[in-house]
């Protein structure tokens, strides 16, 4: 359970992340936009290596959280597929700052533990669509072929990633969620449609 003034530096440092773009955030800098000292700052977390972990901790819990709503709601393998992705999306959308810290620019230099973490967090993403697809065929009485499968989940996480990218390069402008509905279909129409008919 986090204290109040462990969620305010948590949000501060998010904040930084998001309005700073390009520009590292040292200690130093993070205390003064809390007003505070950076004593004080490591009172509430011993590096800011910590408060990255924080940070991704939180990514995890929310995206992963609604994913698992998500599996629990619906058993319709396009529906779940799109709204995987469309939960990663809007977490950015809504969480500028922490965006940056899973595209990994601000991670450079800094423990190479955290940047497994991010790795780590896509590659979830992509073994729980790779799970979706899998289990649908499955479900279908088909033969899975796991070359079809670990493409189709990379392609998905490809346009995921990239989208989250252009977010990070537009300087939080153009929102990673824009036009996912439209793209959703596109993508869903070359990967679940065969001969004319939905495998979904």
């Amino acid at each position: 359970m986090k204290s109040a003034r462990q969620q305010q530096i948590l949000e501060v440092l998010a904040t930084e992340l998001e309005t700073r773009p390009g520009a590292r955030i040292s200690t130093a800098s993070l205390a003064a936009a809390i007003g505070v000292s950076e004593a004080a700052l490591y009172r509430h977390f011993a590096s800011k290596a910590k408060m990255f972990d924080a940070l991704i901790d939180f990514a995890e819990e929310s995206v992963f959280g609604l994913v698992n709503r998500i599996l629990a709601e619906t058993s319709d393998v396009v529906v779940r597929c799109g709204q995987i992705c469309g939960v990663v999306l809007r977490f950015a959308d809504r969480n500028p700052g922490i965006t940056r810290v899973l595209m990994g620019d601000i991670l450079v230099g800094e423990h190479e533990r955290l940047r497994g973490r991010v790795a780590q967090f896509f590659e979830r993403l992509e073994t729980q669509l790779r799970q979706v697809l899998r289990d649908s065929l499955l479900a279908a009485g088909a033969q899975p072929d796991r070359a079809t499968i670990n493409a189709a989940a990379s392609l998905l996480m490809a346009c995921v990633a990239g989208r989250l990218a252009q977010y990070v390069r537009s300087g939080y402008r153009q929102s990673p969620a824009a036009l996912w509905d439209e793209q959703w279909a596109m993508l869903a129409r070359g990967i679940f449609v065969r001969d004319g008919a939905d495998a979904g």
